[in-house]
């Protein structure tokens, strides 16, 4: 006790040696809830877009499923200009950016860096036609890249071992617009990741990939650098929740996966039937397909036919859809060659495929099986995902069964099925080309109804002046 008495008396007397410091504490009010998930994006196949279809994209999928982990709304806000979006971040006015960004050192000072979503090399970018570029330092003509993206920062370090390099940067132009330029001759080159470019392909057959100037750039979404913590703990746990659920890779797979092969021949006969020979039978596609868009039921008679309504091959199989006289049979199709029979029948057999497969797999994916199927028969796609549930995988990821389905060609696997052999490496791809087709078709409709938005805006404005001139006019007569 006397101790105890010491010990604070002691304690008494030094405090009273201390000078008096009466500081005012703020007491950190709690936490506001969160009532909605604000991102910043940018417009992108892969990142972000908007259509009589929805909202699609990677970015947008992953905010969506970000979104419903903290059981808020979610607010997409496109930005067309970088530097305004990394402001709003800057400003809270957003509370993440998820638009393809990359990672740099730039970026890893100014913003919170949440983890990374897949990797991309940087590539210089060139048109079909002209000097494949070798050497950096070499080049005949200038790059132009978009303001405040990791080219600059990419091009800047570059000019140190190269300062002849030539290259500017804009701030009125998107990524797409630099590749449409680039295609028309009008930039020498431009620099971009390589899935952008990938996907772009499509749409713009004439880009060519150059030279790798960065590997393996991590793609990454910004947070803002202050009082983000709690935001980006959330971002973490979700993060590591999706990446075990295989969300990642299925998106990954969803967006990128079909886009590897690029064939420039294939591509640019495929953009001219657009405009030459699908006129003639679109109202057919739309007609028929139902529930299915019409543009994957289009793509997938490009696949098999070319739009050629008198097609065969040496298996017998005929006409739009390339239907084998069994299969022509059961969906009552009389006449192969007729181009409105063979639609018809192929839309009900695609449709019928989708309804067999089993409930497991997801609408999204049902498709894709059903694609498949149509390709080398339901039989060979059950054996396949048979294999891949014994595998370890999941039998309902159409990006799992794709992996599965060429082993159907190696006696080790297809002696274990029910149907034996396949050709499963042509089924993967017959469904990665019409998958392309479509995405191309999609892009195609889109530009479309932008144009009519620009014409009915210029018309608009044309009557507009009409009727000021008349109006005018008619004041000033007596």
């Amino acid at each position: 006790m006397i101790k105890t008495l010491f010990i604070i008396l002691l304690c008494a007397i030094l405090s009273a040696c201390q000078p008096v410091d009466i500081q005012q504490v703020d007491i950190a009010a709690p936490a506001q809830k969160r009532t909605v998930l604000k991102v910043g994006t940018l417009y992108g196949p892969q990142i972000y877009l908007n259509s009589e279809l929805g909202e699609t994209g990677f970015d947008f999928e992953m905010a969506q499923r970000f979104a419903d982990y903290l059981a808020v709304p979610l607010e997409m806000i496109p930005f067309t200009d970088r530097k305004a979006l990394f402001k709003a971040l800057k400003d809270n006015d957003i509370d993440i950016i998820a638009a393809g960004i990359a990672k740099t050192p730039n970026r890893s000072k100014q913003f919170k860096l949440g983890p990374t979503l897949y990797k991309v090399n940087q590539v210089l970018v060139y048109k079909e036609g002209t000097p494949e570029p070798k050497d950096i330092g070499t080049l005949s003509g200038e790059i132009t890249v978009m303001a405040n993206s990791s080219s600059v920062n990419t091009l800047t370090q570059l000019q140190k071992d190269h300062p002849e390099l030539m290259w500017n940067q804009v701030n009125d132009k998107d990524n797409e617009e630099l590749f449409a330029l680039v295609a028309k001759g009008e930039l020498n080159y431009t620099i971009s990741d390589s899935n952008s470019l990938l996907i772009n392909q499509r749409f713009l057959p004439e880009l060519r990939a150059g030279m790798i100037l960065e590997e393996k750039l991590e793609v990454v979404w910004l947070l803002p650098p202050k009082d983000s913590d709690r935001l980006m703990s959330q971002l973490l746990a979700f993060w590591h929740k999706e990446k075990r659920a295989g969300t990642l890779e299925h998106l990954n797979e969803k967006y990128f996966g079909h886009v590897k092969r690029f064939d420039y021949v294939d591509t640019r006969a495929f953009i001219r039937a657009i405009d030459n020979i699908l006129p003639e039978y679109r109202s057919m596609f739309e007609e028929h397909a139902g529930e299915l868009d019409w543009r994957k039921l289009a793509a997938a008679s490009y696949q098999e036919s070319h739009w050629n309504p008198t097609a065969r091959s040496r298996t017998g199989v005929r006409g739009m859809m390339m239907l084998t006289r069994p299969t022509a049979t059961y969906v009552g199709v009389e006449n192969r060659l007729d181009a409105e029979q063979s639609i018809r029948g192929g839309a009900f057999y695609l449709k019928d495929m989708m309804e067999r497969l089993p409930d497991s797999i997801s609408e999204s994916q049902r498709i894709w099986f059903a694609l498949a199927a149509y390709n080398i028969g339901l039989g060979h796609v059950e054996d396949a995902r048979r294999l891949t549930e014994s595998m370890g995988k999941d039998p309902n990821a159409w990006r799992d069964v794709k992996k599965v389905l060429p082993l159907l060609q190696q006696s080790k696997y297809y002696k274990q099925t029910r149907y034996g052999y396949a050709r499963g490496s042509e089924a993967v791809h017959y469904v990665d080309s019409i998958r392309r087709y479509y995405d191309t078709l999609v892009w195609v409709d889109n530009q479309t109804k932008q144009m009519e938005v620009i014409d009915e805006s210029d018309s608009m404005e044309v009557i507009a002046e009409e009727v000021k001139i008349n109006t005018n006019v008619s004041a000033q007569q007596p």
